[in-house]
């Protein structure tokens, strides 16, 4: 069996709101999985029923292997010593402390500091050390780099990348798409609780189609223009800036960042 989690027809609604509806797919063993959306799609509670942390209404969820869960930041006391923590979470799921996977977060750094001590990094980094405690086979991080500086995401996102290396299957909710895009090996973007697109990021690029920004400068201005035909479109504001007597010195033209499109798709643009 090659697939990790299976989710089948799942329907989720608070009352007479509809969250998730006909939800269908699944992760394959050992990728990364990005689940993105913009704050509302049904991502966290898409990845809550995964989970088993909220029940749904209707449909079937097929987990395959153990499961590790990212708590958030305010699940832990305050004044709890990080290597406490770990040291607890290891007893409560029966495991030996696995100092290889604590070296590699660096979790003794900070090992005596209590948790209202701590940096935003350095709880990202707790967190995940005690997601990893009972060494799962399935690892579920919710915008795991949420509020890190540049050199903590890059370094979370190494730690990442070494537990796929390691043979874990992640799941990862976000809606950064240049996180998603530098990690991720399938992605899926829900929009009003469905699957709009689900594919690697080079079929996302495909599914979008030839769309292209152009920056045309002039001795007095610099206007920007987008476009699906970027030879029609091109001949024609050149044609324009000729009749309005505008000499053209310069002309940018690119296909567009994958978070325009990533916006596109989740508004349903």
């Amino acid at each position: 069996m090659n697939e990790a989690v299976k989710v089948n027809n799942i329907k989720k609604s608070y009352g007479n709101h509809v969250v998730l509806e006909h939800l269908d797919f699944c992760v394959h063993k050992g990728e990364i999985f990005g689940l993105l959306g913009i704050n509302g799609a049904g991502k966290t509670t898409t990845l809550e029923c995964i989970e088993g942390l909220r029940k749904y209404d209707s449909g079937r969820i097929a987990i395959n292997g153990k499961k590790g869960i990212q708590l958030q930041s305010a699940s832990l006391p305050q004044y709890i010593k990080a290597l406490e923590a770990v040291r607890l979470f290891a007893k409560w799921n029966k495991a030996a402390l696995d100092e290889t996977m604590l070296d590699a977060l660096g979790i003794h750094e900070f090992a005596k500091k209590r948790y209202n001590q701590l940096s935003t990094g350095q709880k990202r980094r707790l967190h995940l050390a005690l997601a990893l405690t009972r060494d799962p086979d399935i690892l579920f991080l919710d915008e795991p780099t949420a509020g890190l500086d540049v050199e903590g995401r890059l370094s979370l996102h190494e730690q990442i990348r070494n537990l796929k290396a390691n043979g874990k299957t992640i799941i990862l909710a976000s809606h950064d798409m240049a996180e998603v895009e530098d990690l991720c090996d399938r992605i899926a973007i829900l929009t009003g609780g469905r699957i709009a697109f689900i594919g690697t990021v080079e079929q996302l690029n495909e599914t979008i189609g030839k769309h292209y920004n152009i920056t045309i400068r002039t001795d007095n201005k610099t206007e920007k223009y987008e476009s699906d035909n970027i030879g029609e479109t091109l001949l024609s504001l050149l044609m324009q800036y000729k009749e309005d007597g505008e000499t053209v010195s310069d002309i940018e033209i690119d296909r567009g960042s994958l978070e325009q499109h990533f916006i596109k798709i989740a508004k349903g643009v």
